[in-house]
Parts: C-alpha cells; structure tokens; sequence
C-alpha cells in the first residue's frame, strides 16, 4: 500500500474512476477482501446490471425551481437519500478509517451505518459528527451474537453513543463461499480487529459426530431466528431496520416481529451467489411492506441515475458501501465526500432532466418495463 494523501486524484469524476484509482492504493489482500463477490461474482456483477437496464423516461418543460433532494426517514428529514452502508475494517484501507467516513459523510449530508466489525470505537465515530445539525442519520450496525448479555450490552453502548437505529443483517448467518479472497489468503494484518468486540468469547466448539455437518449441526446450531428479532425490540429503545431482505414474505414477516425499517440487500454480492439483483426484487418487497416502514436498498449503485431509478421503484432511501470505500482509499475524507458529492449532483442532474423537481416525484421518471 502506498503512502496515504488526503487529495482527490487528478482525473477522477466517477464512483468508476474512484474504484479503478484504489485498486493502485490498496494491497493485494484488502483489494480482494473489499471489492470480492461469493462464487463466480455472478450476482456482483448483475447488481451493477440491474440498474443499467432500467430507463428513464424525461417530462419536459415542467416547473422545477425550488426543486430538492430532502426525503424523511424514521420520522425526520433528512437533505438527500444516501447513506454510507455498514463496511467492516476500514482501516485497511486508510489509517483514519471508519473515522474518517463518519466525518466525510456528515459534511455532505448522508447517513451512516456503523458496522458491528469497526476497527475503531463506535463511541469514538458517534463524538465526532453528533453535533453536527446537517449530518445525515447514524445507525449501528448489528449482528446478533450467540452471547445474548453481549449483544445487550453492546446495544446499550450504542445508545449511550448516540445512535439513532439498529440495522440488524439478517442474510448472513454464514460467511459466503469468496474465492478472490481465499487465493489473495487474505488475514487481517496486525492492529486492525473488530474493536467493538473486544470481550466477546467465541462460541464453544461442538463436534459435530460421525455422519453430522460441522456448519449445521456446529456453528448454524446458534444462529438467530425470528425469535431473537422480537428479543431485541423488547431491549431497546431504537428502531431496528433488517437488513438482507429480499422476499416479500420476509418483508411481511419483518414488520409482524417489529420491524421499523426494511433494506433491500444481497449483501453487495458477498454471501450466496446467483441471487437475483437488489434492483429486481425491490418492487414486491415494497408492495409487501405497503408503506407501514421505510424500505431503502443497497448493491451495485453507481450513478445519481441509479439512484433515482432506486425511489422510482419504491424506495425511501439507498446506501453505498464499496465506492466510499474506493474514496476513502483514494483520499481519506476528502475522498469519501467527493463520492458522495458526485452522486448527490448526479441525483440533482437525473432529477431536473427528467422533469422532477423532489423525489416523490421519482416514479414518472422511469421509463414502462419493455
């Protein structure tokens, strides 16, 4: 890894032009940890695709002035739909890490989702953006531990920080299958851990026995169910969004155990592959939540248009995970503002040329399917 700079490169005016710059910034081993997919990446690759594939379909001469990108979320508004999603080991890929995302995405506006797997101290995240009154949402990032007293006491922590919501990953109970890492042998390097962890045991062993699967009848023996979903509604004050929904039943099942939020997500492409991509299977998850939660969406999102297409199909919301990722390698905060900025002028770019002056508009800007 090169030494950091904190100025965006020459030359770089795209979430694309940002990913091909940090493939130089990052090392073999991060590079295939952050930018990998399960399998053959066959569902990596459509999330971008999907969007592609969707047109959009501009009115003309209408009335734009005073036009904006604000949407309300949980109750709030907020001034623009994109939030930064939960990424593990920022660190790797600049020494500021998950500190310097929160700060970038204040300045601009968008929300952030803390992952459970930090490398520094949500506390720490929380302090520096607080304050701000322009910020955008901040959520914590939680995946349920088999230690129910940890999982508590961590919640606890993230509400004595600050934070806003929980947003609960349900799609991974598992890691996926992720070749590109395996051959990179990708380990963490010392001094970057999940630091919010720290204290967690892991969970004993269980041999599984002769003619037993060491995955089901071993690891998958504590996974959460829908169980643990109403345990925690119960423990805490903040709404809890599922993230990694993609069925309509799911959906349904979500707002019958407390749901206050639904996200859309196949993991950016990183657990089971040949998934479907998020934009496709995002219509019937709206049409199953009805509107008694907020839905947002994540995968393969890239440009303002993607993310216009993304309301358009029913969406309160989207967030970006690897691309502020790339900013972040590129340029520490600098670099993560400059993507997010990028996407919100594209957004405001899609809007105007497509006759929408605010985003409930969005659904008559997208073309008729065929």
């Amino acid at each position: 890894m090169g030494e950091h700079v904190n100025a965006v490169p020459a030359g770089v005016v795209s979430l694309a032009d940002h990913e091909a710059h940090a493939r130089g910034r990052l090392d073999a081993s991060a590079w295939a940890y952050f930018s990998g997919g399960a399998g053959d990446e066959s569902t990596l690759r459509e999330n971008l695709e999907a969007w592609r594939r969707l047109e959009l379909l501009p009115r003309v001469l209408r009335p734009l002035a005073g036009g904006h990108t604000r949407v309300r979320l949980l109750g709030r508004e907020w001034p623009h739909p994109i939030l930064i999603a939960p990424m593990a080991y920022q660190r790797l890929a600049h020494p500021d890490g998950e500190l310097a995302m929160a700060v970038a995405a204040a300045a601009l506006g968008a929300g952030l989702v803390l992952s459970t797997q930090a490398s520094a101290p949500l506390a720490d995240v929380a302090r520096l953006v607080l304050a701000d009154a322009d910020r955008g949402p901040l959520w914590f990032q939680l995946y349920l531990q088999p230690d129910r007293g940890f999982t508590r006491e961590l919640v606890a922590r993230a509400e004595a920080a600050g934070y806003e919501a929980l947003v609960v990953t349900v799609d991974a109970p598992v890691n996926g299958a992720r070749d590109r890492e395996r051959r990179a042998g990708f380990r963490l390097p010392p001094g970057i851990d999940a630091v919010n962890l720290r204290g967690l045991s892991a969970p004993l062993a269980r041999p599984p026995g002769p003619g037993r699967s060491a995955l089901f009848d071993g690891l998958l023996a504590d996974a959460p169910g829908w169980d643990d979903i109403q345990w925690l509604r119960a423990r805490t004050r903040l709404p809890i969004l599922l993230k990694g929904i993609l069925r309509a039943d799911d959906a349904r099942q979500a707002i019958a155990a407390g749901a206050g939020g639904i996200i859309v997500s196949n993991h950016g492409g990183r657990t089971l592959d040949t998934v479907p991509a998020t934009a496709r299977l995002l219509p019937a998850v709206v049409d199953a939540v009805a509107g008694a939660s907020p839905v947002l969406v994540d995968g393969g999102i890239r440009r303002g248009t993607d993310v216009l297409k993304a309301l358009a199909l029913g969406a309160d919301a989207v967030l970006i995970g690897r691309p502020a990722l790339y900013g972040l390698a590129n340029a520490g905060a600098n670099g993560v503002a400059h993507v997010i900025r990028l996407l919100r002028d594209e957004l405001e770019i899609a809007m105007a040329l497509t006759g929408i002056a605010t985003l409930d508009q969005a659904a008559d800007a997208l073309a008729p399917a065929g």
